[in-house]
């Protein structure tokens, strides 16, 4: 007599035809077409998950080039003085304070820019020259 293991392989079928819950037309009725969707999705969202970390990154840091250019100061300036004074935020806690409060984005560039002429002035002491940005 032939084992076709049925309540398993119900089970596992149906698991695909709930997380193919939403799509359109056979891809969430049929198992073969849905289990194709499925997987497809899958691998879509485990690649832009690494993604959205990446462009989050970079619209950070365009928010907090432009909030610092308007401030007088370009955002390697920015960051480099903020490094010298040791401050310990993130660019997304420095981008939501660059977009929604300004004050505090303020004292954030003179602290940067306090700690950057402190530099360079431990530089010329030093003897090194220290690369100045452009006026």
């Amino acid at each position: 007599m032939r084992v076709t293991n049925a309540p398993a392989s119900r089970k596992r079928r149906k698991r695909m035809l709930l997380l193919a819950k939403g799509f359109r037309l056979k891809r969430s009725k049929l198992y073969r077409y849905a289990s194709d969707a499925v997987d497809h999705g899958l691998k879509y969202a485990y690649r832009d998950r690494r993604t959205k970390k990446r462009e989050f990154r970079y619209l950070w840091q365009a928010r907090i080039n432009a909030a610092s250019r308007a401030a007088g100061i370009t955002y390697s300036r920015f960051m480099e003085g903020l490094k010298a004074a040791q401050v310990s935020l993130d660019r997304k806690v420095i981008a939501d304070l660059a977009a929604t409060d300004a004050g505090a984005f303020g004292e954030l560039v003179k602290i940067a820019q306090g700690a950057l002429k402190t530099k360079i002035a431990t530089l010329a002491a030093a003897g090194l020259k220290p690369k100045v940005a452009k006026a």
